[in-house]
């Protein structure tokens, strides 16, 4: 005879289980509250994490250690009120003076650099590569051809680069405009590039403004060019060695004193909106005007003459 089955008990504790997850909840709930009301904001992120941590790891008596434990030095610099929204007063000060351009040397801050030259030029000077003068117009710095420039030609030699650093480490810091000036001798030339001493004078002192602005970073803002062919000679041209003096680019750093007579920035003759360079005859002795030139000056250029037979 087979014995009946014991009826099994119906499980009356596994409300316990929902109740206990209830609970849980429930005390999560209100922790999160009482964090919200609290204006501590380091205290109120540091109980999100322990509620985190209890709900993750069942550790709840967690929560309340981090609400009742005493605060740290750090924590209480951490709960110091933020300054209000507002304007920085040092950002303030700032925009109400902005900072001053660097003041344009005059001629008593240029015979400084005049000395300058004179130290660091003095074996060039002795040879006869350079010349240096302070005259009405500024700081003039004469390259001579023979240095710097084949015949006939406007590619600056690389053998000058170290006397053209030289006079670049002098003049760069000054906030003065700077006038690239090529000037030739009284012999015509015709040759495959150049119709006349016009191209020729103001092509070489566009070559001398692009190796200052490419190989030494000089500011292009602060550089112009002018040619005056033979219109503006430095010695006679009756004979070779004053021809030879003649041949040459001036690097001119104008003087605050003579900036009244040149025209203001941004007012410059233009050829499609591009910058162009003085090319009409000048008096000799008188400054050619030019052109400001901030990227890649263009010369304007008169026709050839119609006798020009001799090279440069």
């Amino acid at each position: 005879m087979k014995k009946k089955k014991a009826a099994e008990h119906a499980n009356h504790e596994r409300w316990l289980v929902s109740y206990a997850d209830f609970i849980t909840l429930l005390f999560a709930f209100f922790v999160v509250m009482f964090a919200t009301a609290q204006q501590d904001k380091s205290k109120a992120k540091q109980v999100a994490e322990s509620v985190r941590d209890a709900i993750e790891h069942g550790q709840l008596s967690n929560v309340w250690t981090s609400l009742t434990k005493p605060k740290k030095a750090s924590d209480r610099k951490a709960d110091s009120p933020e300054p209000p929204a507002g304007p920085n007063p040092a950002v303030a000060a700032e925009k109400k003076d902005p900072p001053k351009k660097p003041a344009m040397a005059t001629q008593a801050d240029l015979a400084k650099s005049l000395d300058a030259l004179h130290k660091g030029l003095a074996d060039e000077l002795k040879s006869g590569k350079v010349t240096v003068n302070l005259n009405q117009r500024g700081l003039v710095v004469s390259l001579r051809e023979a240095a710097f420039f084949a015949s006939g030609d406007d590619a600056v030699s690389p053998a000058s680069y170290p006397i053209i650093q030289k006079i670049a480490q002098v003049i760069g810091p000054l906030a003065n405009p700077l006038r690239l000036e090529g000037h030739t001798d009284s012999v015509p030339i015709h040759n495959s590039r150049f119709r006349s001493n016009w191209e020729l004078s103001t092509a070489r002192a566009i070559a001398m403004l692009e190796l200052l602005r490419q190989r030494y970073q000089y500011p292009t803002e602060r550089m112009s060019v002018a040619g005056f062919a033979e219109n503006a000679p430095a010695d006679t041209n009756d004979t070779e060695e004053g021809r030879a003096h003649n041949r040459r680019v001036d690097l001119v750093v104008l003087a605050a004193e003579a900036l009244n007579r040149e025209p203001p920035a941004g007012h410059a003759a233009t050829d499609g909106g591009a910058p162009v360079a003085a090319s009409s005859p000048t008096p000799a002795g008188a400054p050619a005007p030019a052109a400001k030139v901030p990227s890649r000056p263009i010369a304007v250029i008169p026709p050839a003459p119609k006798a020009a037979t001799a090279k440069k």
